[in-house]
């Protein structure tokens, strides 16, 4: 197996844990449950068009940074002006925790993604129970049909979707309903990175879809050939994190690519 199958069948067993500890009444019962969301569309023009990344570490990077603490960080995200801030939930590979959510939610006034492997009903009620306000779908992960049921369960619960895809393939999971297509620069299977192949996969897009480059984005270089492009935003995370000072790191970002 890919280190993509190994994550969605360790999820699989995760989820079945957290239902025989959490019922879906108790998630709806929950504080942030009737909250409502804010808007990445909103914001994705508004501001600096970057989702910054809470990340501390991944597959293939090994720990990338696990000495700051999220409400630190995501706040001086949202203070220099990110659109948005993205934090992984994914415990056994990626480090993180629904508690990285729930600590920062009360004091966060941006929409937050809820970075995981949706791949069961169940996480969507988990995902509004914490305060999220944008999910992720993987297509590599989900059929089209699954991706148009989990998009109208998302959309039921006052949740954006984002589609990732990384393929021509996957270019038959986006519908109509999707919010925004994010594509991956990063291979989810090998974890290679391909900024052009990601450019020729915008140009299939629908016209009318709001596209966002995600991932393997490793220089204010990158970020402006993919800007001039005509990619909406720009998921970052390693970038920043890998700083001692992620906040500062994402500032002195923000100040060199729009001077």
């Amino acid at each position: 197996m890919n280190i993509l199958d190994t994550i969605i069948e360790r999820k699989k067993q995760e989820i079945l844990d957290s239902k025989s500890k959490i019922s879906l009444q108790q998630l709806k019962e929950s504080e942030f449950f009737g909250r409502t969301t804010y808007s990445l569309k909103e914001t994705i023009a508004s501001k600096s068009g970057i989702i910054a990344e809470f990340k501390r570490q991944s597959p293939s990077k090994g720990i990338i940074n696990n000495q700051v603490s999220t409400l630190e960080v995501v706040s001086e995200y949202e203070k220099f002006g990110a659109s948005a801030v993205s934090i992984l939930t994914d415990q056994g590979f990626f480090g993180g925790s629904f508690d990285d959510i729930l600590s920062v939610r009360k004091s966060v006034n941006s929409p937050i993604l809820r970075k995981d492997f949706m791949i069961d009903e169940y996480q969507f009620f988990e995902a509004k129970s914490m305060g999220a306000d944008v999910i992720l779908l993987i297509a590599a992960s989900l059929s089209p049909n699954q991706v148009s049921e989990f998009t109208e369960l998302a959309h039921q619960l006052d949740l954006e979707v984002l589609l990732e895809i990384h393929t021509e393939e996957e270019l038959l999971h986006i519908n109509k309903n999707i919010d925004f297509v994010g594509i991956n620069n990063r291979n989810l299977k090998d974890f290679k990175v391909d900024l052009q192949h990601s450019v020729n996969l915008k140009n299939q897009l629908p016209y009318d879809i709001l596209s966002i480059a995600e991932s393997g984005i490793y220089s204010e270089q990158d970020f402006k050939f993919l800007k001039e492009k005509g990619f909406d935003g720009f998921l970052m995370g390693e970038y920043f994190m890998k700083n001692e000072n992620p906040g500062n790191k994402f500032s002195e970002f923000i100040f060199n690519v729009t001077i």
